[in-house]
């Protein structure tokens, strides 16, 4: 086990990461300034964090190659990620690694809960529903730890958009051929997400959460921030009731 391993483990540790837990991690390598570190190096560091009961989460996003202006076929082995270099290697990590089953927003998972949090995604006509792996964090008292990357790029957002549905929301469902890992195929119908002349402000919900909730530090030189997936729940979802609004500016 190399220092980096140790020292992200323990960082990790230190913003309250949670052993045994499910944390879902957005992520950017850069941010860690570290020469010669690695994907490999950070996923290690935070199942070491994490425990042998806990599992570990990455969005693997594809939007940039699967979608209805793209392909309408989602490959669950071979469709690349396009949300950063640690999603994408870890998608491949290990055989342990499950891939959801969603054309434009799948995730990944390894650990004790990972078929629980990634194996019903299929169920779902839209890219982030009931079925989802950001709903089942949740579900299972996970967190959300953003690595170096801020706070906007927060994919659970979409998920507690669902809920209510505002009117930025939703464009047309489009008919997908997906392939599983055994090669079969099936298709699937998913809706696609619009957001047509507004931009996402979801590092609003920094000044919704109050510091139990949402806890600040580093690993390495990446600044964090880490919520509770529970409150981020319940206070976005009442924000958006309140304001439908509330998350977005007009472009």
């Amino acid at each position: 086990m190399n220092e980096f391993v140790k020292q992200i483990a323990a960082d990790a540790r230190a913003l309250g990461v949670r052993e045994g837990s499910v944390l879902l991690v957005h992520s950017s390598l850069k941010s860690m300034d570290r020469q010669g570190l690695t994907p490999k190096d950070v996923i290690d560091g935070l199942r070491l964090a994490l425990g042998d009961h806990g599992t570990l989460v990455f969005p693997t996003l594809s939007y940039m190659s699967c979608g209805p202006t793209r392909s309408l076929t989602f490959d669950v082995k071979n469709t690349p990620s396009c949300v950063g270099a640690i999603p994408e290697f870890f998608r491949t990590y290990s055989e342990e690694v499950r891939r959801s089953l969603c054309p434009t927003h799948s995730c990944a998972a390894i650990g004790e809960m990972r078929d629980a949090v990634v194996g019903g995604h299929h169920l779902d006509d839209t890219p982030c529903g009931s079925n989802s792996p950001f709903h089942r964090v949740m579900e299972l008292d996970g967190s959300v730890l953003f690595l170096g990357c801020g706070t906007n790029c927060n994919t659970s957002m979409h998920a507690i958009e669902e809920l209510s549905r505002p009117d930025y929301l939703f464009e047309n469902c489009y008919t997908y051929t997906m392939i599983r890992e055994d090669g079969s195929s099936y298709e699937q119908p998913c809706y696609a997400h619009d957001f047509k002349g507004v931009y996402q402000a979801y590092r609003r919900m920094e000044d919704v959460l109050n510091k139990k909730e949402l806890q600040r530090g580093n690993i390495l030189s990446a600044s964090c921030h880490l919520m509770r997936a529970t409150a981020l729940w319940e206070k976005a979802d009442a924000k958006y009731r309140e304001d439908p609004h509330y998350f977005i500016g007009k472009l």
